[in-house]
C-alpha cells in the first residue's frame, strides 16, 4: 500500500506542476520575473478573470497540500483532493465553455513571439484528434478515478489485536 501511496503523490505533484507549468516556465529559462507575470495575466484573462486566477491558484495550492498530507498519512488529503478537484472542474468546464482551451490559453499569453496564427496553429496541433469522448471529460474522470484511490489509500487502517492483548 506504501507503493500504491507514493505513486499517488508523485502523480498529484506532478498533475500540479503541470497544472503551474505555463507560469513557472520563465523561471527555468532564466527570464525576468516581468515574463512570469505577462504570461500569468494572459492566463487570467484566458480563464475567465480573477475569479479564474483564484480557482487555478486554489487547485493548484489543493493538490500540493494534498500530495502532502497523502504522504504523511493523513486521512484528510481526501478532503483537500477533492477541493481541488471541484475548484480544477469547475475552471475547466468554464473555460471549455468560453471556447479556448487551455494550451491555447498558455500559447496565446506566450511572450516569446507568438503571433495569433502560430497560437492558432498550435492549438490545432495540440488538440487530440479521434477522440469519442471530450478530452475535458476524460481528463475530469482520470482527476475523478485518482480521488477515489486517494480516499482509498489516506484511510487509516486500525491495528488488530491478538487474542489476550490488553486494550490499551
Amino acid at each position: 500500500m506504501k507503493i500504491v501511496r507514493t505513486l499517488l503523490v508523485l502523480a498529484v505533484i506532478a498533475y500540479s506542476g503541470w497544472l503551474a507549468w505555463p507560469v513557472l516556465t520563465p523561471f527555468f529559462e532564466g527570464a525576468p520575473l516581468d515574463v512570469a507575470w505577462e504570461r500569468a495575466r494572459g492566463l487570467i484573462e484566458a480563464g475567465g478573470g480573477l475569479s479564474g486566477a483564484a480557482l487555478w491558484i486554489g487547485a493548484v495550492l489543493l493538490y500540493l497540500i494534498a500530495a502532502v498530507m497523502l504522504g504523511a498519512g493523513n486521512p484528510r488529503a481526501a478532503v483537500a483532493y477533492f477541493l481541488g478537484f471541484l475548484a480544477d472542474a469547475v475552471l475547466r468546464l468554464a473555460i471549455d465553455r468560453s471556447g479556448g482551451g487551455p494550451a491555447e490559453a498558455s500559447i496565446q499569453a506566450d511572450t516569446y513571439g507568438g503571433g495569433g496564427e502560430l497560437a492558432q496553429r498550435s492549438a490545432e496541433a495540440v488538440a487530440p484528434t479521434g477522440l469519442p469522448v471530450d478530452p475535458t471529460w476524460l481528463i475530469l474522470g482520470v482527476l475523478l478515478l485518482i480521488g477515489v484511490l486517494v480516499v482509498v489509500v489516506s484511510q487509516r487502517r486500525g491495528r488488530r489485536r491478538q487474542p489476550g492483548q490488553f486494550a490499551g
